[in-house]
Parts: C-alpha cells; sequence; structure tokens
C-alpha cells in the first residue's frame, strides 16, 4: 500500500491539490495530513479523489468545530483525528502528530512503524533507534503549501517495503490559479 504523506498546507489548495493528484497517479490509497491544515474547506478539494484521508491538527488549528462536523459526514472520506493519531494501515503501525519532538519521542518508544510528523516546513525522513532495539522510520514531508520560501514538498510511502520518495510541487500551480 501506498500513502501520501504530507502537512502544513495552510489554506495552499492548488498546491493541496496537486500533490493528492500527483499521489494519486503514483498509486497512493490514503493520505496522511500531519496538521495546520486552517480552514476545513481546504480539505474540499480532496474529495473527489475518493481516498481515505486521516488528518490531526496543528498549532494553526483555524475551525475545529467545522473540522469536526466534516469528518463526521457520511459521504465523505475524511478521518479528523484531533491533535494526534495511531493508525494501522497495510499492517503497520503508524503514528501521526503535529510536532516534530513529539515524532521524535514517539519513534523511540518502539511501538510504531512509521511516524509522521510537520510545523517544521523542513523535509527530512530518518531512521530512529528505539527502546525494543529496533528502527522507526520518522517522516517530516515539509510543507505542501510551501510556506515562506520553503518549496511546497511531500512523500510518498510504500507501506510494504518501508521505502519514501519525496516530491515538491511547483509553486508556479498556485500563482496560475490567481492566490
Amino acid at each position: 500500500m501506498k500513502v501520501c504523506i504530507l502537512s502544513d498546507s495552510h489554506d495552499h489548495i492548488p498546491l493541496l491539490d496537486a500533490a493528492v493528484e500527483t499521489a494519486v497517479e503514483q498509486g497512493a490509497e490514503a493520505v496522511l495530513h500531519c496538521g495546520d491544515v486552517v480552514a476545513p474547506s481546504t480539505l474540499h478539494c480532496l474529495q473527489k479523489y475518493g481516498l481515505p484521508i486521516h488528518v490531526i491538527h496543528g498549532n494553526n488549528t483555524g475551525d475545529l468545530y467545522t473540522l469536526g462536523r466534516l469528518a463526521s459526514r457520511e459521504e465523505n472520506h475524511i478521518h479528523y483525528h484531533g491533535m494526534d493519531a495511531g493508525l494501522e494501515l497495510a499492517g503497520r503501525r503508524i503514528f501521526l502528530v503535529h510536532y516534530p519532538h513529539y515524532g521524535s519521542a514517539m519513534a523511540a518508544t518502539g511501538n510504531w512503524d512509521m511516524v509522521c510528523c510537520g510545523h517544521s516546513h523542513k523535509l527530512k525522513i530518518e531512521t530512529v533507534k528505539n527502546l525494543n532495539g529496533g528502527t522507526t522510520h520518522l517522516v517530516n514531508p515539509g510543507t505542501i503549501g510551501g510556506v515562506g520560501k520553503a518549496p511546497a514538498t511531500f512523500v510518498m510511502a510504500d507501506l510494504e517495503e518501508m521505502t519514501f520518495d519525496t516530491h515538491e510541487i511547483s509553486k508556479q500551480i498556485e500563482r496560475e490559479a490567481g492566490y
């Protein structure tokens, strides 16, 4: 199973949409959003893909009430987990949290195969030694919103192989869309 891992969209709808479109073309079966969506309406652009979208909030939470209402609709694919999430996909234990320092701590426990975080707007993939004597993958996909001078990035993960490919979306997409 392949999943699209992204974070920190900060209402940059054209970039978020382009990332998930690219991920779907590459076989993504789910989206993991590690926080800072901001306006819940930002996620509407993802409904057309029909993929499960697992999302947590970060420090730029926007309207959590509306996000909860959006996720509670039967017809959608959005799963809002609150401040963090423990998931099992394709037999892999995955933890989502916004802050990298919490991500590092969770990876060190050995309870997870992969921990995904965001917040720093810096793409980083590392292997962390854990307390069980093994390793855990710690993935920060950067900012799909291309916040500030950061590039707009996301990660495609193959959960069977536990391999990770990084991608950058051109910010020109946003300028062409009039943002």
